[in-house]
């Protein structure tokens, strides 16, 4: 079978990601012998790849995808689900910047230096944030600045700035400015009181006020670079993260962050539902489930905590944020929190809208858990049942689903606020619809409760 260039690979001289027969590899060229060499022999790359911090490989026996240039192939170790910054938390956004600056500190002791900062060279492995860029390294050369300096404070410190001092939505700005937010906008955005936070006014306000300055010259860092000794460059990347973790965001009082304080379950009723899917879990044993709607994790955890690897989405940040600090806590491995609008998921973009993957194109899991969240998409937004079987049905093989009918206490609330125009929003209507792109394997209702669980499988 042909090799195939990874679409999101393609800006780096020193090598690129493809794939073969299915398995992924990374094709490192001559002209990084150097740096490869040194990342290996120093014994960074041991380091880094045993605290997690930096994705393992293997050296590979196969044909290089492009031999005239090429020194290695290496095959790393994969990531279960590839995840983009504008789908995290406030916590996983600093987690990862923390990562990456740990990694550029241990680099500088090994005479090497990150030669780029990028959020999306960062992924979350077994609960951890981890450097996926086996590339990112070159060496570190006396007097210069960090080059990766803009970069970082783009894609980490101006977001979370953003998110912490100003609104924590700011995040989605990342899916318009795939290089990070421009640190001009976020000056503008901040809140003026940022402006008495010094490291705020140095690497957001003043670093803004410096781009401009120099906008005409060659390169815009080119005034920092001037003459930066190792020790001032470890001096700015301390300040870097000092800043970093004095960025604080708690959440509170949105309507999915106590969602489970709320609900109109009973006891028994919510036992019931987890007897439900523990058991169908149990008899189909999946490589991956997707919880879509997942609030705060507790069932995507039957899922997870029986080795199932799942991604535990929803809409709101507290939500997800609440999630993710659960798994830092617990030092959860098989969980991944993340945070998705399904009414306007994640889209494919950057260049010829391939270099990050829509929602999508991440599909299919083997099973999905639709939880008490088809009335949100069938009466909160108007998505006709049939458009809903044909969505679900794209996502995932297996599919656990519950019907909340009109007359559940839940659904009654979404129509206060609005006129009832939902005739066909029946269990018999649901039923017809789903069974046009599913087989209806269980259909069973839960104890002092109107609402089914049904377990399907996608025709």
């Amino acid at each position: 079978m042909k090799n195939k260039q990874h679409p999101a690979s393609f800006r780096d001289p020193n090598g690129f990601l493809f794939t073969l027969d299915g398995k992924l590899y990374r094709q490192i060229n001559k002209i990084y012998e150097a740096e490869y060499k040194q990342l290996i022999e120093s014994g960074l790359y041991d380091y880094l790849s045993d605290a997690g911090r930096l994705v393992t490989h293997e050296e590979a026996n196969i044909a290089p995808a492009k031999p005239e240039i090429a020194l290695k192939i290496v095959q790393p170790a994969l990531v279960p689900f590839i995840s983009y910054p504008y789908e995290w938390s406030f916590s996983q956004l600093k987690s990862a910047a923390l990562t990456t600056l740990a990694i550029q500190k241990h680099a500088l002791k090994e005479g090497m230096s990150l030669k780029d900062a990028s959020a999306y060279n960062i992924q979350f492995h077994r609960g951890k944030a981890i450097l996926i860029d086996t590339l990112s390294f070159e060496f570190y050369k006396e007097g210069e600045a960090w080059v990766a300096y803009k970069q970082f404070c783009q894609h980490f410190l101006a977001p979370l700035a953003l998110m912490a001092k100003k609104d924590i939505r700011l995040n989605q700005l990342l899916r318009v400015y795939i290089d990070g937010i421009p640190l001009d906008l976020a000056s503008k955005l901040l809140p003026t009181s940022t402006k008495v936070n010094p490291g705020i006014m140095m690497h957001i306000h003043a670093h803004a006020k410096a781009q401009v300055q120099y906008a005409d010259q060659e390169q815009s860092t080119k005034q920092n670079n001037r003459g930066m000794s190792k020790q001032a460059l470890l001096n700015l990347i301390e300040s870097l993260r000092s800043t970093i973790k004095k960025l604080e965001w708690e959440p509170a009082g949105t309507e999915w962050g106590n969602y489970y304080d709320i609900t109109n379950y009973t006891d028994d009723a919510f036992e019931h539902k987890k007897e439900l899917i523990t058991e169908w879990l149990a008899e189909q044993q999946p490589s991956q489930v997707w919880d879509l709607g997942a609030n705060n994790g507790v069932f995507s955890r039957l899922a997870s905590d029986k080795g199932f690897f799942t991604v535990s989405f929803d809409i709101d940040p507290a939500a997800v944020e609440q999630n993710y600090k659960q798994v830092k806590e617990k030092k959860e491995e098989n969980i991944l929190p993340l945070v998705l609008d399904l009414t306007n998921p994640s889209p494919a973009i950057g260049w010829h809208n391939q270099e990050r993957e829509s929602f999508t194109d991440r599909a299919p899991a083997n099973m999905v858990f639709a939880l008490a969240l088809i009335h949100h998409l069938a009466v909160s937004n108007n998505v006709p049942l049939e458009q809903l079987a044909d969505f679900f049905c794209d996502t995932g093989q297996w599919l656990v689903i519950e019907f909340v009918p009109k007359s559940d206490s839940q659904v009654q609330k979404l129509l206060k606020s609005r006129k009832d125009i939902f005739d066909k929003y029946t269990v018999e209507d649901f039923e017809k619809a789903f069974k046009t792109r599913f087989s209806i394997e269980e259909k069973i209702k839960i104890k002092e409760s109107e609402r089914h669980l049904y377990l399907m499988k996608a025709l």
